[in-house]
Parts: C-alpha cells; sequence; structure tokens
C-alpha cells in the first residue's frame, strides 16, 4: 500500500505482449523498481489478454495461429510508485497501448 506521498497507477491492456512492453518501459527506460509492479487479469479468469500475440500467434506444432491461448479478458497492471515518477508511468502505460490509466 502506498505512503503519503505515493500512489498506484492502474491501466488495462488487450495483450500479455503490451503489458510487458509497459512492464519494461517502467523499469528500464524510467527506473522504476520491478518489486512495485504488478501484472493479473483483470477478472476472476486465467487470461492472456484479449487478442493472441507474441508466442500465442504461433503454432509450433503446424501451421496458423495457436487455438488454445487463455484470451479471457485484459490484463492489469499497477505499480506503487512516487508522485514525482506518476507522469513518466503514464507515459509508459500510454506508449505501450494502455486503456483505462487511472490512481489510488
Amino acid at each position: 500500500m502506498p505512503g503519503e506521498n505515493e500512489k498506484t497507477l492502474y491501466a488495462t491492456f488487450d495483450t500479455r505482449e503490451a503489458a510487458d512492453r509497459a512492464i519494461e518501459h517502467l523499469v528500464q527506460q524510467y527506473g522504476i523498481d520491478r518489486s512495485d509492479v504488478f501484472v493479473e487479469a483483470d477478472g476472476a479468469d486465467n487470461t492472456a489478454g484479449t487478442a493472441p500475440s507474441g508466442g500465442d500467434m504461433l503454432n509450433r506444432e503446424g501451421e496458423g495461429t495457436r487455438t488454445d491461448a487463455a484470451l479471457e479478458g485484459k490484463l492489469k497492471v499497477s505499480v506503487d510508485l512516487a508522485l514525482d515518477d506518476m507522469e513518466k508511468a503514464q507515459a509508459a502505460f500510454r506508449d505501450a497501448g494502455a486503456r483505462d490509466v487511472s490512481s489510488s
């Protein structure tokens, strides 16, 4: 839980690839500690997003796209951060294709 000078920023993503890209930007480009970043399903079902991406697209056993990916909903990424880091974290989320960005 964030302290007095901290907030939690939340965003949802359609694909695991986009969520991973946002996390990478937060950590590598903006210096956010990886232990302050969390990713989970935005709902009760296991999911890799709403659309196939990355490893969910390649069918290694034959032609075409895999059909067994858990595409049951969006992914939610949250990050606990200092108020001074809010703008850069919002930029990282937007650059990666975030939807529904909010904070608490």
